[in-house]
Order: structure tokens, then sequence, then C-alpha cells
């Protein structure tokens, strides 16, 4: 189910012209999802036309989602399919939290041993 959900958002994102979609496996650093998805827009309104678009294509295909945060600011906005996390950010907010590369670090990373 996750591929297909996956697949949905990425052409949700798509179709309202997200910039640098980013997908991060993370089945290995948490339990608490399996997948991130990470999209800029390029202002507030885009950021929330990206994310109810992936609401509106998910539902539509019949999956539930859990939450949705920070649509009120629209900077950064979280929406949480349980198996897929998507993370739509203006570009200077993905830039200074750059989670790509937080979420990019295994367990082992720099261990010498």
């Amino acid at each position: 189910m996750t591929q297909a959900l996956k697949d949905i958002i990425i052409n949700a994102l798509e179709e309202v012209k997200a910039t640098e979609i980013t997908t991060i496996d993370v089945r290995d650093l948490t339990g608490i999802t399996d997948t991130m998805v990470v999209a800029s827009g390029n202002s507030n309104r885009q950021v929330k036309a990206l994310a109810n678009s992936v609401v509106v294509d998910a539902k539509a295909a019949g999956h539930e989602m859990i939450g949705i945060e920070g649509d009120d600011k629209a900077e950064w906005i979280l929406v949480d399919f349980g198996d897929v996390i998507v993370h739509i950010m203006l570009p200077a907010t993905r830039v200074f939290y750059d989670i790509e590369r937080l979420w990019s670090v295994r367990p082992n990373d720099g261990d010498e041993g």
C-alpha cells in the first residue's frame, strides 16, 4: 500500500507544480512511518494548494489521513498518512531545517570499528 500511496502523493504534488520532490526511506530509522516525501512550494498559497491536492487525491483513492499540521501559516505543512508522511515547505524553511540530511543519517554512520 505504501508504494501506491507514494505514487498518488507524488502525482498530486507534480500536478500543482511542486519543486524538488524527494522521497526518503526511513524504515531503518523509526517505527512511526516508512517513507517521507519532501517537496517545496514557491509561496504560502502554493504550499497550501500542494497540501490540499495531496489530501484530496489520497482520500479519493481511499487512503485515510491521520492529521495535518502547519496549514495556518503554510511555511511548512506536514500531512500524515501513517505509512507516508509528507512535508511541504517554502524553500527557505526547507533549507533551514534540512530534514533530508537529518533523516539520511544512519545509526552506524561515523563508526570506524
